[in-house]
């Protein structure tokens, strides 16, 4: 699944559909490795045809399609949107960040942060795009910002350490336009004073550094409401594009919870789909919900293949899903 191919004047990493849309069913569909021009034509054609038909696509529980991702991205962590709706998605260990075609189920480019000549290495959790720069976000709170690159590029950055690492162990970001601020959800709240809140760090792109940074909380209790979740341990954090709240999922919990940025809790419930291990999402301006999912390993089904020794588990690839919102 990692070969490349060219077309239609782009390099494009194959990335293959399992679920089918209105018109397969619920069968599993596979569409080739190398997908031609005619197929991604196929492909976008009937991802338009699956939004427009809302009773098929419920009958699948919800989802409008899920695509395999390439090995190279099976560590796939954080989403973001780009101004002009592009997503983009990067991998867990080096600054390695990569655009995907959500509706095409093809990764058109990647690119590198380097340093010294070298892709640099950190705990990559999440990724967000403000004011026409890219971020990610380590897990200690480190802030990494730089102009997003072509395919192939190899670009510098700027290191930015707001000092959090003894308040929490972050995993995902998002950009607030209104308070012109990143928002940096702790899945790990190391503070005793906050361990049974759900905390949200806020920091200003510009301003005096006494004042860049502020936070709120929520209780857990409403966060959590009536869901029975021993905790809640955010994986990502967007902000959905009519009200403006702030959208987080949480892989452990497999929980989504939505909240003003007041701190007010909107709905707090289960992911939609089956999602072993989601560390990403974002909110696209048409409605669309997107999740990804780290690669690993699932128990397999001996209904599966009825005449192969059944093992403990299988391998389970990198997949992003998309959903209608809300």
């Amino acid at each position: 699944m990692s070969r490349v191919l060219h077309n239609v004047g782009r390099t494009v990493a194959a990335v293959v559909a399992i679920v089918g849309t209105a018109s397969c069913g619920t069968t599993e569909s596979r569409a080739r490795e190398n997908p031609d021009a005619s197929e991604l034509y196929r492909r976008s054609g009937k991802f338009e045809k699956t939004i427009a038909a809302r009773d098929s696509v419920e009958r699948l529980g919800g989802a409008v399609a899920r695509w395999v991702l390439p090995d190279k991205l099976r560590e796939i962590s954080g989403l973001a949107l780009t101004d002009d709706g592009r997503l983009l998605g990067h991998g867990d260990e080096r600054g390695h960040v990569f655009e995907i075609d959500y509706r095409r189920g093809v990764v058109v480019k990647e690119f590198t942060l380097v340093r010294d000549g070298q892709a640099v290495k950190a705990d990559f959790e999440g990724i967000t795009v403000a004011n026409g720069a890219v971020y990610l976000l380590a897990s200690d709170g480190t802030i990494y910002e730089f102009k997003e690159g072509a395919d192939g590029d190899r670009v510098p950055f700027t290191r930015y350490d707001p000092g959090l690492q003894a308040s929490c162990e972050f995993e995902g970001v998002a950009f607030d336009k209104a308070i012109n601020s990143l928002l940096l959800a702790c899945k790990k709240v190391h503070d005793k004073s906050r361990k049974d809140s759900l905390v949200v760090f806020r920091w200003k792109l510009a301003g005096d550094s006494a004042t860049r940074l502020s936070h709120f909380s929520v209780p857990l209790a409403l966060a959590i409401g009536a869901n029975g979740w021993d905790g809640l341990h955010p994986s990502d954090i967007t902000v959905e594009p009519v009200h403006h709240n702030y959208v987080l999922i949480a892989s452990r919990e497999h929980a989504i919870v939505e909240l003003t940025p007041s701190g007010a809790v909107v709905f707090s419930r289960p992911l939609p789909g089956e999602h072993p291990q989601a560390e990403g999402v974002a909110i696209t301006a048409d409605s669309l919900l997107i999740i990804s999912d780290e690669a690993g390993s699932r128990k397999q089904n001996a209904a599966e293949h009825p005449h192969r020794p059944v093992v403990d588990s299988v391998p389970r690839p990198a997949v992003i899903s998309v959903y209608r919102w809300p």
